[in-house]
């Protein structure tokens, strides 16, 4: 089955108050993005698309991924989501695994956990607590919502005879504020 991961990056990050953007924020000695995206790129689920926004991420970007500009990341993830599925549509991807830029503890081993789920939308869960990355099968991306800052969270809710909770190694927390990075270590 062709799966294509994508990690979100494409936010104003604008809760974090640190010197930087918070992508660029560094724990571990590395910059967050670059943490979420090895860790898509390291899984070898398929191609990784990285979609970007607010902040240019080029110079942080692995030859191996593909960036995709989404011109209406200020409306929210839903947005950047969408623009990601017009990405993929032509492919002959039958999934996507959708991960955040943000989230520098989520394994490669969660993202091959999550991407050999065989559900319409598999969803990591951390010792009990669900997040990102989501595998969303081609047959639901018409249902994705088309506005606000909310990607597959509302599809999840809406349509829980389709979702499969997959438990994951890893430290699913995302990074929204400098207090966030903080706990990280």
């Amino acid at each position: 089955m062709a799966v294509i991961a994508v990690v979100l990056a494409a936010g104003a990050g604008s809760r974090f108050e640190g010197p930087t953007h918070k992508l660029r924020a560094e724990h571990a000695g590395r910059p967050i993005v670059q943490l979420a995206i090895e860790a898509a790129v390291s899984a070898g689920i398929g191609p990784v698309l990285v979609v970007t926004g607010a902040e240019p991420l080029d110079d942080l970007l692995p030859p191996s991924v593909t960036e995709l500009r989404a011109p209406e990341w200020s409306s929210g993830q839903s947005r950047s989501l969408a623009a990601a599925i017009r990405a993929v549509e032509p492919t002959s991807a039958e999934a996507m695994v959708v991960g955040l830029g943000d989230m520098p503890g989520v394994t490669p081993g969660c993202w091959t956990a999550v991407a050999q789920a065989a559900a319409p939308i598999a969803v990591a869960r951390y010792e009990g607590r669900l997040g990102p990355p989501v595998r969303l099968g081609r047959e639901v991306w018409s249902e994705l919502p088309s506005g606000g800052d909310e990607g597959a969270r509302s599809l999840i809710r809406r349509r829980p005879e389709l979702v499969v909770e997959v438990p994951v190694p890893g430290d699913g927390r995302d990074v929204d504020t400098l207090e966030d990075l903080r706990d990280l270590a």
